[in-house]
C-alpha cells in the first residue's frame, strides 16, 4: 500500500479516537424561497445504546431563534447493523414529520452559499478574516468563549464577534450569540462553517458543540444567524 495511504490513513484513525462518545453528522436541509428560515439536520448512533438518532432544527433567520415547534429530535430503537451511520434514522424523521415541516416551504436545493470551512483535523482559529469577492466586502470573525464548571461537569459560553467593512469602507460591529448564556455538559465551541443566506443578507455560522454526556466527549451542532441589513 502506498505509504502516503497509510499515513493519512491512521491520521484519520487518530482524529476519531479522541472522542470516546459519538460524534453527530451535520446536515444543511436547505433555506425557504425568501431565506426566513433555515433547516438543519443531525444524525448519528449513541455511544453508551447503539441506537440511531436524529433531529431537525429550524431557525428564523432574522431573529436567531429557533421557529415555532423548530425542534425535532428522535431516538429510534432500531438496531444497527455493521456499517450503518445512522443517517435512515433523519430519513425517517423527515418522513415521520413532513406536515410540520411543509409549513416553513423550505427549497432543500437552496442551501447558501458557504465562504469559511473548517477541514476535519484542522486547527480551530478563534478569530477568522476573509474577504467575499461577491459583495466586495471585508469580515473579521472572532468565537469568543468561556469554560466554567469542572472537566466531569463543564459548562461554556460563547458569542461572535462580527465585523463587516463594506466597499465604501464603511465598518459595522455586530455580536452574534447569547454571551451570558452557559450551556450544560459543553466543553468548547468551534466555527464549522459560515455561509450567506441565498439573499445575501444574512450570515449563518454552523457551531461545532464539544459536549460530555456521560460517554466521554462527543460532537453535536447549532446556529448562529445574523442580518446584515
Amino acid at each position: 500500500m502506498n505509504r502516503k495511504i497509510v499515513l493519512i490513513l491512521i491520521l484519520s484513525l487518530c482524529s476519531f479516537s479522541v472522542f470516546a462518545g459519538d460524534v453527530a453528522e451535520y446536515v444543511n436541509l436547505g433555506f425557504s424561497e425568501n431565506s426566513e428560515y433555515f433547516m438543519f439536520g443531525l444524525y448519528g448512533i449513541e455511544y453508551n445504546t447503539s441506537k440511531p438518532y436524529a433531529g431537525i432544527y429550524t431557525v428564523k433567520v432574522a431573529d436567531n431563534v429557533y421557529a415555532r415547534n423548530g425542534v425535532l429530535e428522535e431516538t429510534y430503537t432500531h438496531n444497527i447493523q455493521p456499517g450503518q451511520d445512522g443517517s435512515g434514522a433523519l430519513y425517517n424523521l423527515m418522513a415521520e414529520k413532513q406536515s410540520e415541516l411543509q409549513k416553513y416551504n423550505i427549497n432543500h436545493l437552496q442551501t447558501g452559499r458557504i465562504v469559511y470551512l473548517l477541514i476535519n483535523g484542522a486547527e480551530p482559529k478563534s478569530t477568522l478574516e476573509f474577504r467575499d469577492f461577491k459583495n466586495n466586502g471585508r469580515y473579521k470573525v472572532s468565537l469568543v468563549q468561556q469554560q466554567f464548571g469542572t472537566e466531569k461537569e463543564p459548562s461554556a459560553s460563547f458569542y461572535i464577534d462580527l465585523t463587516v467593512t463594506d466597499k465604501t469602507n464603511k465598518i459595522t460591529a455586530y455580536k452574534v450569540g447569547l454571551p451570558d448564556f452557559k450551556r450544560k455538559n459543553v466543553l468548547k465551541y468551534r466555527i464549522k462553517q459560515i455561509m450567506f443566506a441565498p439573499n445575501e443578507k444574512s450570515l449563518v455560522f454552523v457551531i461545532e458543540k464539544e459536549i460530555v454526556d456521560g460517554t466521554g466527549p462527543s460532537i453535536r451542532y447549532m446556529v448562529e444567524t445574523v442580518n446584515l441589513d
